[in-house]
């Protein structure tokens, strides 16, 4: 097992930059996941540490090691593809082992790892099998499997679920995570899916246009996004964000709206004191905007005006698209709801949790 660190890493392609200045430090057992949009410069952050692309500047150490200079077969990794990459002429077996034998690995020792390896992850029956005989979820179990053989320092996997469908990604998600808890090795894994990101990783490094935009573990970006990108892309739906003023009366402050307005909790008032006549965004969860009816609580409550544009029963709950003015937002309330669309009610804002956002920099107030 080994930490990894990144010093000050950047990228170009030109005069493209895909990893821009990346301070990060992985540590010894821990799974890290790289989330972001496409071209957020995820894979190359992997793919530099792979020794799959050279650094521009900077330097990237596995454990205490310096491997910017080190060949991609000695840094003591092993990776997974969103493309499994399973030779279709080979058994299961020896698709596994196919590695190890470059390496002149002992017989004893790869027959060993295979079927260790085949144990944990569960294809022990299917090792005479041909690729073409295995379905998606087998075949990413074996792509796995290689890479455990290898017993490396560090795991890289990038986007390994994205050919599964979406009930075996669930699956899957949660096998992975046993086998991280079963091996204790540092893990990395690059993907674009929150979810996957919050369900599976130790701690998440959310990436944009190749900048580090926060590093924290799930709950942690999920509660305290230190910006507007971050606040929009963990947690699904996504925040609802609106154009306020904060504007004092009667002593108190509140977020104008122009169709609402909202009183700012007395703790959040102090903090957002010197934005007084100013712009701001206003971030309110879909889960933290209520059916009047239904309300928790406990709660400090502020009521919003809307019109019902479409409900989405889901089961265990409803998500409720609202219209205020020009505005359309989301709420994510209990499935008793009587809401029905071209319904006017008054949404219910849990005020405790809202998230106040500089309108210039994007940088969370509160």
């Amino acid at each position: 097992m080994a930490s990894v660190t990144y010093e000050h890493v950047t990228k170009r392609f030109g005069e493209v930059v895909a990893v821009k200045d990346l301070d990060l430090q992985v540590k010894d057992g821990e799974f890290l996941v790289l989330l972001g949009p496409s071209g957020c410069g995820k894979t190359t952050t992997l793919r530099l540490l792979a020794g799959l692309e050279e650094v521009t500047e900077g330097t990237i150490y596995i454990g205490d090691r310096l491997v910017n200079d080190i060949p991609p077969k000695d840094r003591d990794i092993a990776m997974v593809f969103q493309s499994y990459a399973l030779y279709p002429h080979m058994s299961v077996y020896d698709n596994m082992a196919f590695g190890l034998k470059l390496r002149k690995t002992p017989k004893d020792d790869i027959d060993r790892r295979v079927h260790e390896a085949a144990r944990i992850l569960g294809i022990e029956e299917l090792l005479d099998r041909k690729p073409r005989q295995l379905s998606g979820g087998q075949r990413q179990r074996v792509a796995v499997g290689r890479a455990i053989v290898r017993e490396p320092k560090v795991f890289l996997m990038d986007e390994p679920l994205s050919n599964l469908d979406a009930k075996l990604r669930v699956h899957a998600r949660a096998e992975l995570s046993k086998l991280h808890h079963r091996l204790g090795t540092t893990w990395i894994y690059v993907t674009h899916d929150q979810m996957e990101a919050m369900t599976m990783g130790t701690r998440i490094a959310v990436q944009k246009d190749g900048v580090l935009q926060q590093l924290g573990t799930p709950q942690e970006l999920y509660s305290h996004p230190d910006n507007l990108f971050v606040a929009g892309f963990i947690g699904s739906p996504s925040m609802n964000f609106f154009d306020v003023i904060l504007v004092e009366g009667d002593g108190l402050l509140y977020a104008d709206g122009g169709t609402f307005r909202l009183k700012v909790p007395e703790d959040k008032a102090r903090a957002l004191a010197p934005y007084k006549g100013r712009e701001v965004i206003l971030g309110i969860r879909p889960e933290d905007i209520h059916d009047p009816d239904l309300t928790p609580p406990g709660i400090t409550e502020a009521r919003i005006k809307a019109k019902v544009e479409v409900t989405e029963p889901m089961g265990n709950e409803v998500f409720i698209y609202l219209l205020t003015g020009t505005k359309t937002f989301i709420a994510r309330v209990d499935p008793r709801t009587e809401a029905r669309v071209g319904q006017e009610v008054e949404a219910v804002a849990n005020m405790d949790n809202i998230h106040v956002f500089d309108r210039r920099t994007e940088k969370a107030i509160l």
